[in-house]
């Protein structure tokens, strides 16, 4: 299923205004947020255009959870952060996902409130490149 209104569902210019596709995992996608105030930062979104986790089955949630976890150990091994915030919103989106947060100590925001999108870090198309290589390289 999905919504014609949703950049998760149908990518393109909707999903190029915040977010460059980095791949598919087994039931969703990985995706690198385009605001790089925190290295690394991805979001993980579910293939369906559901709202919730509890309109997953056991099977479904346990699959996009490994691909959750799979993604935050390539964040890891890739940029070495302190520490990863997990965040699912969606009030207005409403499609599954979740942003995988890297924090770094002595860092933009350590042990502050997590800004959703600060504008303060836009990358070039060749640092965006790099980063997606570094994430592919440790998936």
């Amino acid at each position: 299923m999905k919504d014609i209104n949703c950049g998760y569902c149908m990518r393109g210019e909707l999903l190029d205004a915040f977010g460059i596709v980095i791949c598919d995992l087994s039931v969703s996608t990985l995706i690198l947020f385009r605001e790089q105030s925190h290295p690394g930062r991805c979001i993980v979104a579910y293939k369906d255009h559901v709202s919730e986790l509890v309109n997953l089955s056991d099977e479904e949630r346990n699959a996009y959870f490994a691909d959750i976890d799979r993604a935050a150990k390539a964040i890891h091994s890739a940029f070495h952060p302190n520490k990863i915030n997990y965040g699912a919103y969606g009030d207005t989106g409403c499609h599954l996902h979740f942003h995988l947060v890297p924090k770094y100590k002595d860092a933009f925001e350590w042990g502050g409130v997590f800004a959703m999108n600060p504008g303060a870090v836009k990358l070039t198309d060749a640092e965006y490149a790099e980063m997606i290589e570094k994430i592919k390289a440790n998936l």
